[in-house]
């Protein structure tokens, strides 16, 4: 199976996802998550039924500054910030198919790409000060 893996380049905590999908057999197709031409109508497939606050990726500078309150918004308005400060979006974004998935929590992974992993890998940031 194919995997369209939009994350941030040079991201550790990415590089990391991305093995562990290679190692189960996975064909991983990288992109970058920031250069991506986004719009909100498809960008909001990627987040499901996850609540608004789960759409963010919660060490973004503007999040962890309080400049962003992700709690605070509707829908419409997160998409929008995240349309202009792309470092906002929960990573990484994957795509099989027509099925999409914010996050690499295992459980999502399974139950909306229909992904089994050899190992367990973090969601989230990984870097220290995250």
């Amino acid at each position: 199976m194919e995997i369209v893996f939009f994350e941030k380049p040079g991201c550790g905590g990415n590089a990391r996802q991305k093995a562990a999908l290679c190692a189960a057999g996975y064909k991983v197709v990288p992109r970058s998550l920031l250069a991506e031409p986004w719009t909100a109508a498809r960008l909001r497939l990627f987040f499901g039924d996850l609540p608004v606050k789960e759409w963010f990726n919660m060490s973004a500078p503007a999040v962890k500054s309080g400049t962003v309150r992700p709690e605070a918004l509707t829908a419409e308005a997160a998409l929008s910030s995240m349309l202009q400060q792309p470092l906002l979006i929960r990573r990484p974004l994957l795509e099989a198919g027509e099925r999409r998935c914010a996050g690499f929590a295992a459980a999502d992974l399974k139950s909306r790409l229909g992904l089994e992993l050899c190992e367990t890998v973090p969601d989230g940031c990984a870097h220290p000060s995250a």
